[in-house]
């Protein structure tokens, strides 16, 4: 046999064989890129698949009070054989809890991931960041064990009484902050809830304060300016679109927060101008009544679910909204 020959023969296989090399590399990219899409049509069939089981669930409560169901202050599924249902304490409860809570762990959460990336020694940030970071472990059901056997028997004894006596002869604030001291309020609720989220913002916060290139923090010291000035100027602009993504997660789970806000909110239905007062949310309600409910009571709590879905969607939306808008002020 010819050199000529054997020298064909060996372009022959080498090309065969890249060929089917080529082949494997095709197959199996194809088959990667259909199970990355079958897994993210999965997460959107599961989404409609709750909504509409959502739908389904709420519609007798839907069709038989219609509209008067958000804007009803009275919760009495026991009365026959028309029971008067409304949703309006439930979702007062929700929005003032979660305001509440955001209102006090938002700054407290970004004060706390300054201290650790700009003050903290060396030897304590990454002890302090792991101790925050286990806060988001702990069940929420010993949250609400402790915030009824520890902080409520505090709140009530001591801080409580002294505020009430702070704004007793201002007027508004008269009335958010209305006696009687209880175990049970809007304000423990809240308090606990602060803490649950804390978190989650602190590890955003501080993670997103990390990327910030040194060089800018630097040249910022070096034309003078003092550390909270380089927090304020340089710092939180830089990196404001992390920090929303992550006060927006940490409200996400404020809103739908169940076992430690039921421990603690008091379960009523009665919408009152005090934050001292009890109170109930959404997902509160729909735990503390479920497993007793029945009939048109079931799909009105199913409806609950609904409108706690709908309002968390609308929250979600309002940040990539805002997220977006910051994004195209940056030039991205």
């Amino acid at each position: 046999m010819s050199d000529l020959t054997v020298s064909a023969m060996a372009d022959l296989t080498a090309s065969t064989d890249r060929s089917r090399a080529l082949s494997a590399f095709k197959l199996s990219d194809k088959t990667f890129y259909w199970l990355t899409r079958i897994s993210a049509l999965t997460v959107l069939f599961i989404l409609g698949g709750i909504i509409l089981s959502l739908m389904v669930g709420a519609w007798p409560a839907m069709k038989t009070f219609g509209f008067d169901f958000l804007v009803t202050r009275r919760w009495a599924p026991q009365l026959s054989p028309s029971p008067i249902l409304g949703a309006l304490g439930p979702i007062y409860g929700t929005i003032v809890t979660s305001f509440i809570a955001m209102l006090i762990a938002v700054p407290v959460g970004i004060g706390i991931a300054v201290f650790l990336t700009e003050f903290c020694p060396p030897s304590l940030r990454r002890s302090i960041a792991i101790a925050i970071e286990l806060l988001a472990g702990i069940p929420s059901i010993i949250y609400g064990m402790w915030g009824f056997f520890v902080l409520a028997p505090f709140m009530t004894d001591y801080f409580m009484p002294a505020v009430i006596a702070i704004f007793e002869n201002v007027p508004v604030l008269n009335v958010i902050f209305a006696g009687p001291p209880s175990y049970l309020s809007l304000f423990n609720a809240s308090l606990v809830l602060a803490i649950m989220i804390l978190p989650f913002i602190t590890a955003i916060a501080r993670d997103v304060f990390e990327t910030v290139p040194p060089m800018l923090k630097e040249s910022a010291y070096g034309l003078g300016c003092t550390t909270s000035e380089v927090v304020k100027n340089i710092i939180i602009p830089f990196t404001r679109t992390g920090i929303i993504g992550g006060i927006m997660l940490a409200l996400g789970r404020a809103l739908g927060e169940t076992m430690a806000v039921t421990f603690i909110i008091g379960n009523s239905f009665q919408i009152s101008g005090s934050i001292f007062s009890p109170g109930t949310t959404i997902s509160a309600a729909i735990a503390s009544e479920f497993a007793e409910a029945s009939g048109v009571h079931m799909s009105a709590l199913i409806l609950l679910g609904l409108l706690l879905f709908v309002l968390t969607f609308i929250v979600l939306a309002a940040a990539r909204y805002m997220l977006a808008r910051l994004e195209m002020k940056q030039g991205k």
